[in-house]
């Protein structure tokens, strides 16, 4: 597999010297636009942190739900507290509480268009969300990184976030309470690699032959990225609903 603020200060002056005259009205304009909440799984009594992102509402954190074809990383259950746990597609198509459904494609479009990403095609992989990752992962938890002049020319998106030959801080700003933390993957050989570093999140939109789409963000660079991936692969899973 290949792996791969909002900025309020105009908005937040012009919040202030109007609030002098129409606070009671300027109040809902001048909070942030997004909501979150909470929700609690009835078949194990786990709550999750929820956030309204454009049309949808999405789980904040990674589903935790213990089913068959489900692991923690590395089978270490604190990793499971951490992360969530890691589904194969078929089972994270089924695997969310009633009334809330694994995102598709257009669900996860929906979402980094609301966090003002533009798609680009890429050679290197089929296309990428730029800068969006940043504003969506969590402040803490993502490794940091060390920038190379080869993987910035592979990739020359990634030198948003790159001073070359030396260590960055991989973590996100969490514009929007999204909280995307780096949960890592599992092989169909059973291998698990990259917690800290990556996180892929199935999509339940089908690919290829046994293939699904699946959305990435790393360490080492500040974009979502796409593209399609063996079903039996384990990666995380967010639930949504409309």
């Amino acid at each position: 597999m290949s792996k791969l603020f909002f900025n309020a200060g105009s908005k937040m002056c012009f919040c202030m010297v109007a609030a002098v005259l129409f606070a009671p009205l300027l109040f809902s304009a001048c909070s942030n636009p997004q909501s979150g909440g909470t929700f609690t799984d009835s078949r194990d009594g786990q709550t999750y942190r929820t956030v309204r992102i454009g049309n949808l509402t999405w789980m904040a954190q990674n589903l935790n739900f213990k089913t068959g074809n489900s692991w923690c990383y590395d089978d270490d259950l604190s990793n499971c507290e951490k992360y969530g746990r890691l589904y194969d597609w078929e089972t994270a198509m089924t695997a969310c509480p009633s009334g809330w459904r694994l995102p598709d494609n257009n669900d996860w479009n929906d979402l980094t268009k609301s966090a003002g990403g533009q798609r680009k095609e890429s050679g290197y992989i089929f296309a990428y969300w730029s800068s969006v990752g940043k504003k969506l992962k969590s402040k803490t938890g993502w490794s940091d990184f060390l920038c190379y002049k080869e993987l910035k020319e592979d990739l020359n998106e990634i030198g948003e976030d790159c001073v070359l030959g030396k260590m960055n801080n991989g973590n996100g700003t969490d514009n929007f309470g999204f909280s995307a933390l780096p949960g890592g993957d599992r092989n169909t050989n059973g291998s698990f690699g990259y917690a800290g570093s990556y996180g892929t999140w199935w999509s339940a939109t089908e690919g290829g032959s046994g293939d699904a789409w699946y959305r990435n963000m790393g360490s080492n660079y500040g974009s979502v990225y796409e593209g399609d991936y063996d079903k039996g692969n384990g990666f995380s899973a967010l639930c949504v609903q409309d």
